[in-house]
């Protein structure tokens, strides 16, 4: 088996951890399937991982950069704001068409957290990363499109992640991709009520 960085081998265990989980359920997975997904022996997996907490808190941080980095790569200032959200939130959209059960598996991580003693910390610590992810684009574009709010960056961060968060919920239990247009019109409506008047229509 040849020899990798300490960092890189984590991050081949934690991606063949997402795809044994999304796959299996997080209940079902254990670390035996983790490292036979992985193509390597149980003992690589226990001197990467000291614990399943620490496993379960790469995969939550994983996931979330996954969606995180789409977004990232697609905000660039543009014309308007609402075509510089839009691109954003189109390209979050099309992340979860695309990946649809590494996002069914973020529910199923929070409720496991939550139930497993112990573990209660990383269903914070995974709703925590969603805000703080919106906090860093949302300076981004303030910044880049000299943008001033009407609500702290806080407020909005973590009102931007509920939403996406239900959004997304709810396309993964009722499944209605014809709805996605107009509920994508309305919440950069809203967006764009959020920031000044004077600096949006400039």
């Amino acid at each position: 088996m040849a020899r990798m960085p300490l960092a890189e081998r984590r991050r081949q265990l934690t991606e063949a951890a997402i795809r044994a989980m999304a796959r299996d359920g997080v209940a079902k997975t254990t670390t035996r399937s983790i490292a036979a997904e992985a193509s390597v022996s149980l003992s690589v997996f226990h001197y990467c991982f000291d614990s399943k907490q620490a496993l379960v808190e790469s995969v939550i941080t994983t996931l979330t950069d996954h969606s995180v980095t789409v977004v990232k790569d697609a905000i660039r200032p543009r014309a308007t704001l609402e075509e510089t959200v839009r691109a954003g939130f189109q390209a979050y959209w099309d992340h979860v068409r695309a990946h649809p059960d590494e996002h069914m598996l973020t529910y199923e991580l929070t409720q496991y957290a939550l139930r497993q003693p112990g573990f209660e910390h990383l269903a914070r610590r995974q709703y925590g990363l969603y805000s703080d992810a919106y906090a860093a684009l949302i300076d981004q574009l303030t910044r880049s499109m000299n943008l001033r709010l009407r609500v702290p960056v806080s407020v909005l961060a973590r009102y931007l992640a509920a939403m996406t968060d239900g959004l997304t919920l709810n396309y993964l239990v009722l499944g209605d991709e014809s709805a996605w247009t107009e509920i994508l019109d309305t919440l950069i409506a809203h967006v764009a009520g959020l920031v000044h008047d004077d600096v949006h229509q400039a």
